[in-house]
């Protein structure tokens, strides 16, 4: 289906990749995918290192096959008081109207970046791609990644960003469009207007990188895929069509959004964690945002979100909930993960003119 330098680099059937959703998924997706063919992925942005292991462990468990895992590659903030509080009177009404202190204490709502503990992980566990998002980690973490023979890869929402991992030594780039739900990954530039659609962005990173290049975004169905791997692309990384299969672990809300999901049911916001990301409206969204200027830097917003979600889902709303998901959400369909990738691969030849559609 695809040029063989990506199949060999990471040594599956498929040129589809699993996108790691913090939040959303764990072991289980992972496995189904990677046991059906494609690569299986492991996001860790949301655990520690510990809780890290125990996901490999259990991936392990149950599959031989190859294995990426996923880290998150920003800084931590620095602490800025003034910013918090406007951020907490911001959210205060909320919290009355629920029944919460609108002081009481916080949660961080942290988010790990990749660190010396998540170096030693993967010194152990030895998992066959190692993938980031934000950029990558500094360079004596990166070196020690890369001497393991680890496949490496990240991802770009613009040729500069592209060209910058190629010079830094990345294996394989990512093309992340503006469609793609869940976080921007970009990291040269924080300007949301130079972000660029799947579909354009992908040929002109093919044309400026010598690096295999995988779309991400807007690749929910065989169409999808097929036109991506026409604009060059030797894979695609596959998210919001893996939500609705029974393995992903979203709270029903999400899985109500999905099911009624359309081209516009989505934004990109900054108000769930201080970063933009992509996922379907809700209540602090409308009301809010969905970019404003209140929300601390990342990862910081999300920590006064959490009560608010908490609470309100004990209560049986999502209206505080965190729901990404991509543009092309709808496309997916809610048959268990190994179904799903098997569809694809198979469907995805018949357009190119090289299947029979057969998935068995």
């Amino acid at each position: 289906m695809a040029e063989r330098r990506l199949l060999d680099l990471f040594r599956v059937e498929h040129p589809i990749v699993l996108a790691p959703m913090a939040g959303a998924m764990d072991f289980e997706l992972a496995t189904a995918v990677a046991e059906a063919g494609g690569l299986g992925s492991l996001p860790f942005a949301t655990l520690d290192a510990g809780q890290a292991r125990e996901q490999i462990t259990k991936f392990r468990a149950r599959s031989d096959k190859p294995l990426n895992v996923n880290f998150f590659c920003h800084e931590s903030p620095p602490h800025d008081e003034a910013r918090e509080m406007r951020w907490r009177a911001a959210l205060a009404p909320y919290y009355r109207e629920l029944g919460i202190d609108p002081a009481a204490p916080i949660p961080t709502g942290a988010r790990n970046p990749f660190d010396n503990a998540f170096c030693e992980l993967v010194e152990t566990a030895k998992p066959e791609v190692v993938s980031f998002h934000f950029g990558l980690p500094p360079d004596g973490l990166f070196r020690r990644v890369k001497a393991l023979g680890c496949v490496t890869m990240s991802s770009a929402t613009t040729v500069a960003e592209a060209r910058w991992l190629e010079a830094h030594g990345v294996d394989v780039v990512i093309a992340q469009g503006f469609e793609a739900g869940g976080h921007r990954g970009m990291f040269l530039s924080d300007d949301l207007n130079a972000q660029v659609g799947t579909f354009a962005l992908v040929p002109q990173i093919v044309d400026a990188v010598k690096l295999p290049v995988i779309a991400a975004g807007a690749v929910s169905d065989a169409r999808g895929i097929a036109a991506a791997l026409m604009l060059g692309a030797a894979g695609v990384q596959v998210g919001s069509a893996f939500l609705h299969c029974p393995e992903s672990k979203i709270t029903p809300h999400h899985r109500t959004a999905l099911a009624g999901a359309n081209d516009d049911g989505t934004r990109v916001t900054n108000l769930m964690t201080g970063r933009p990301a992509r996922g379907f409206v809700n209540r602090v969204m409308r009301d809010l945002g969905p970019i404003s200027e209140l929300a601390p830097a990342f990862p910081l917003a999300n920590g006064a979100i959490m009560p608010l979600r908490a609470k309100a889902e004990a209560q049986g709303s999502g209206a505080f909930t965190t729901m990404w998901a991509g543009q092309a959400a709808s496309l997916g369909r809610a048959l268990p993960a190994g179904e799903v990738t098997r569809k694809l691969a198979a469907e995805a030849l018949v357009l190119l003119g090289r299947g029979s559609g057969r998935t068995s």
